[in-house]
């Protein structure tokens, strides 16, 4: 998307400052023609830092095999109204995977980057949809073929606490 046609700006995760539950619904396999979801609760807190330009969500995820805790950093570029996305896991707190780039366009957030799937090149999408005062809801999907088709495998859906 070119800049002049994006209407994102460093204000766009503002609806997500604060206390959230979570509910999580997860496939257990991913590209595997998978239809079992398994389904776990968590929790977030969102705070904005460096003058608005990032944000980071503390989450916690209480997945069936255990709790673990994860930290989701965003970056706005002024230049490119373009949002940079990484999610560190706590469970590998080392590795951080190239960032989902993308923007806001009348209340949808659309992400993308190329990534690996057991050794397999993967496209990866995350969107931010159905934003209220009180409610979000997130999602990731991948797809094998380049983008032609795409399997959502893991749906957040976010009440505010606070």
């Amino acid at each position: 998307m070119s800049p002049e046609n994006n209407q994102s700006s460093a204000n766009d995760f503002d609806f997500f400052i604060g206390e959230w539950t979570t509910r999580h619904q997860r496939l257990k396999e991913r590209l595997a023609g998978s239809t079992q979801w398994e389904q776990f609760t968590g929790t977030a807190v969102m705070q904005k830092h460096m003058d608005g330009l990032v944000n980071l969500d503390d989450n916690v995820l209480e997945i069936p095999s255990g709790r673990y805790r994860a930290i989701t950093l965003r970056s706005f570029d002024p230049a490119s109204k373009q949002w940079a996305i990484w999610w560190l896991d706590g469970r590998n707190p080392h590795q951080l995977d190239a960032p989902v780039r993308g923007s806001f366009k009348d209340g949808l957030g659309t992400f993308y980057a190329d990534d690996t799937l057991i050794g397999k090149p993967i496209r990866v999408r995350f969107t931010w949809s159905d934003i209220t005062p009180a409610s979000c809801r997130w999602q990731q999907a991948f797809s094998a073929d380049g983008g032609i088709t795409w399997e959502t495998n893991w749906r957040m859906e976010f009440t505010r606490v606070r």
